[in-house]
């Protein structure tokens, strides 16, 4: 197959998919087969165009030219090849949980949700493949759009709540502020095509360089830089596998990956360098990062609780990039891959506690890891890796964003993450020490209580593993997030 024939094939496959979920939508064991069948294949699709890449193939599909300038193109780099690597392997992993959830909770309007999953993927493939900013806003609005259905799936009023919030502030932010970016990008340079080293340079007054980092860093409301981060854990309403969706696959990483694409490839991590682009915006970052720390701290619902640790995890993404340093930018490329992993494995885990306990809240979970060992061990391996222990994957990401810190004699930077990761230990860690050692609350015994369905616990080992796997053998994405860094 031709290397544009891959392209758009990886594309279009999803929204095919998205139709014969559709159409299935009365025979449910067709329906699902067809959806891991979609994701199965995009899954295989993302391992070949990797492949072909990292041999040095070029992959290019332009669709349409609206404008003089203006293309609905894609094009594959290394960035955009990882992020697709990420959310490919991840759906069908995400698949195989989400029908065993809908089903042991025998969720309503299940076809609704697996075409609006579909779509979704289908967004994140043109976000990571699109060859300019123009293509990627589209691409970026669709997201937003696809995956609101999904948020407000119970159908209560607080999910059309959350569903408000989730859709306010992700298309306030993106109107009024990433497209005004973009539309200033266009206007200076006349093009807002990707480009290795950055189209900015010449052509902007450092001055007012800042002003611009600003509007994407702000309107890019996906990577929840606080004080845009609200959508995030009110979002939370979701069932379990969307809240895998925003945090892992789709939504957030998208948000991260585009502030990076911007970075790299619209400003360049020279001209960020040598003229103090970032400056104090970078403190943002660092305060999101301790600030969500300290909140997830106090929750005690496990699923707001993680996603407070999203929001810090999402700005080690955002520090590295606006380091701008080759290890800085190393790390954050990275983080995007291991955070995925790690972060899915724990919300995997927070939906199977719920499923077969019906428990939410941190402080049921006394000794509830003598009834669910497996549901726990793989909570335990995902929290070590948000950690950054070895040998755990994300160790490695973590290890360049450090790095990065010293790069540019950031020092307390430093100091930040090394704080952060403690937090990760105040705020996670003892979430399974108590379902293993300590004792159930009113004398419960939990003998009605076993693992959650099988593949859910299939899709849990998998991440799990993968955490462990990444820590030996990161070689992927390591090749992928170097090339993106700059060659590093």
């Amino acid at each position: 197959m031709s290397a544009e024939a891959l392209l758009l094939t990886t594309l279009l496959l999803p929204l095919v998919g998205a139709a014969g979920i559709v159409i299935t939508r009365h025979t449910p064991d067709v329906r699902e087969g067809v959806t891991l069948l979609t994701s199965s294949l995009i899954a295989v699709l993302v391992v070949m165009i990797a492949a072909r890449f990292m041999d040095g193939e070029a992959f290019a599909l332009t669709l349409m030219e609206p404008l003089p300038g203006i293309a609905i193109a894609f094009e594959i780099e290394a960035l955009g090849m990882l992020f697709a690597l990420v959310a490919g392997l991840l759906w069908v992993v995400t698949s195989i949980y989400s029908i065993g959830y809908m089903r042991a909770h025998n969720e309503q309007n299940q076809t609704r949700f697996f075409a609006a999953f579909a779509v979704s993927i289908a967004a994140t493939m043109g976000i990571a493949f699109a060859a300019n900013l123009f293509t990627l806003f589209i691409f970026y609005e669709l997201l937003t759009l696809s995956t609101y259905p999904l948020v407000t799936h119970a159908g209560t009023p607080e999910a059309k709540q959350g569903g408000r919030v989730y859709l306010g502030i992700l298309l306030g932010t993106s109107i009024g502020l990433f497209l005004l970016g973009i539309l200033v990008t266009w206007t200076l340079t006349g093009r807002v095509d990707f480009q290795t080293g950055g189209i900015l340079s010449g052509h902007i007054d450092p001055a007012w360089a800042g002003l611009l980092y600003a509007l994407f860093l702000f309107g890019i409301g996906k990577a929840a830089v606080m004080p845009f981060h609200r959508w995030l854990p009110a979002a939370m309403v979701a069932p379990t596998p969307v809240s895998a969706l925003l945090h892992a696959v789709a939504v957030v990483k998208a948000g991260v990956f585009t502030l990076l694409k911007v970075t790299i490839y619209i400003f360049g991590g020279d001209f960020i360098l040598s003229n103090d682009v970032t400056g104090g915006l970078i403190w943002v970052a660092a305060a999101t990062i301790l600030i969500a720390s300290m909140v997830a701290m106090t929750k005690d619902n496990l699923k707001a609780r993680l996603a407070y640790s999203t929001v810090s995890q999402l700005s080690y993404i955002v520090l590295g990039a606006m380091l701008a340093s080759k290890a800085g930018l190393l790390g954050a490329s990275m983080h995007i891959a291991m955070h995925a992993f790690a972060k899915i494995t724990l919300f995997f885990a927070a939906g199977a506690i719920f499923i077969a306990s019906h428990k939410k809240q941190v402080s049921e979970l006394n000794g509830l890891g003598r009834a669910m060992p497996v549901t726990f061990a793989a909570f335990f391996i995902g929290t070590l890796s948000i950690i950054g222990l070895p040998p755990f994957g994300g160790m490695w990401s973590k290890w360049y964003l450090g790095l990065g810190a010293v790069e540019t004699a950031q020092l307390l930077l430093l100091a930040v993450l090394m704080i952060s990761s403690l937090l990760n230990i105040i705020y996670l860690l003892p979430i399974p020490i108590r379902a293993f050692f300590s004792k159930p609350d009113n004398g419960e015994h939990y003998t009605e209580i076993a693992e959650a369905p099988k593949s859910m616990l299939l899709a849990m080992l998998v991440t799990s593993t993968a955490c462990v796997i990444l820590f030996f053998y990161p070689d992927p994405f390591y090749r992928l997030a170097g090339l993106a860094a700059g060659g590093y």
